[in-house]
């Protein structure tokens, strides 16, 4: 079974919502700060992906079945260049966004990101970038020195056969196990290495990768299968609950909880009694944390996600590219996307079990195009 391959212009307007209106004047103050949505939820975080690209066939993100060889990928010229993600990026900044992500796909492949992340560095923000680590022991050193602040590897077994079946492109966990090493020679420190556990599948693997970060100085996070997109063939069955992680780690290596760094953090964190460091559970199935949610998304094409379960986004290239009339100014741009975040009431993982009982998940966006 093969994907469908969608027009570009059929599959944009599929996803799109009506943005509000653009009123080209000075914004004030108020606007400028800060602002909340229907739930008083700040905006603080946004996760950019950089492209819909990616070397592995996850079973999980991108299954061969879906994402064969005559899949329909992003055309370079309708991906955003790397002058208007900066531009959108400033813009967020001056609405109080503190933290940017760089995501994909795998957003390695985008060529010369180091550039990218040299440019956005400037905005003094935070600012992270998660990969898969294929490309990362020839790139940590030319990341860090353009300024990346830090670093998160998706990492799902340590048993090659176990990694190789779920990457399904053959890729050996020693190669990304090399440049999570060469992630802290180049001065990263503290890598978070997540690892989606999925019941029957790589399970198994919880305890030796707790055993193989301990006291490494580097954070796992375990991550419960989540039903993102509509080609992973989800099922609840397949989720092993954070609790249930935290248990079987619990019973060699004893943990006790550990208070959140700051709002919003999405794992929640336990450290190990003989102080040998800590791992963190992102329960986004079985313990839902929206009402702390506080990031947006924006995929490589330009379209705005207010939940990483959406069904549409808000078309953000067609301001930066107007195709008739003057262009906006920044400050227009920024009283859009305010008014975007201050409408938004997503709270999918709370209304989990009556969205997917009705059927209304079939068409939500796919993880490797929104950016996970």
């Amino acid at each position: 079974m093969t994907s469908r391959i969608i027009p570009l212009v059929e599959r944009r307007l599929s996803r799109t919502k009506s943005l509000p209106q653009a009123v080209e004047r000075p914004l004030s103050g108020a606007v400028q700060s800060a602002p909340a949505d229907t739930l008083g939820r700040p905006l603080r975080d946004l996760r950019i992906s950089v492209t819909d690209r990616c070397n592995f066939r996850c079973t999980y993100c991108m299954p061969k079945e879906s994402f064969g060889p005559d899949h329909a990928f992003l055309p370079r010229g309708e991906l955003l260049s790397f002058e208007e993600i900066v531009r959108v990026a400033r813009i967020f900044r001056g609405l109080g966004v503190e933290k940017i992500r760089l995501t994909g796909g795998e957003p390695l492949l985008r060529k010369n990101i180091e550039k990218l992340v040299e440019m956005l560095a400037r905005l003094d923000v935070d600012l992270t970038l998660t990969t898969n680590g294929s490309l990362l022991a020839k790139k940590a050193r030319a990341l860090r020195d353009a300024g990346l602040s830090r670093l998160t590897v998706s990492l799902d077994a340590l048993d090659d056969a176990t990694f190789r079946a779920m990457n399904d492109a053959d890729f050996p966990v020693a190669d990304v196990l090399a440049g999570i090493d060469a992630a802290a020679e180049a001065g990263f420190g503290a890598v978070k290495i997540n690892m989606v556990v999925k019941r029957g599948l790589n399970d198994a693997d919880i305890l030796p990768m707790a055993r193989h970060f301990l006291g490494s100085g580097h954070t796992l996070r375990f991550i419960e299968y989540m039903d993102v997109g509509a080609t992973n063939g989800w099922r609840m069955d397949d989720v092993v609950p954070a609790a249930e992680i935290v248990r079987r780690v619990h019973a060699e290596l004893p943990l006790e909880a550990a208070d959140a760094a700051y709002r919003g953090e999405v794992a929640q964190r336990w450290r190990y009694r003989d102080g040998a460091g800590e791992i963190g559970v992102i329960a986004s199935v079985t313990q839902a944390f929206c009402r702390d949610c506080t990031r947006l998304r924006l995929s490589t094409e330009g379209m705005l996600y207010t939940c990483l379960f959406a069904t549409q986004g808000y078309d953000l290239r067609g301001l930066l590219r107007p195709e008739r009339g003057m262009a906006l100014s920044d400050d227009a741009i920024a009283g859009v996307l305010a008014a975007v975040w201050r409408e938004r009431g997503d709270r999918y993982s709370e209304l989990r079990s009556a969205q997917t009982s009705s059927g209304s998940d079939a068409e939500r966006i796919e993880m490797s195009y929104i950016g996970g």
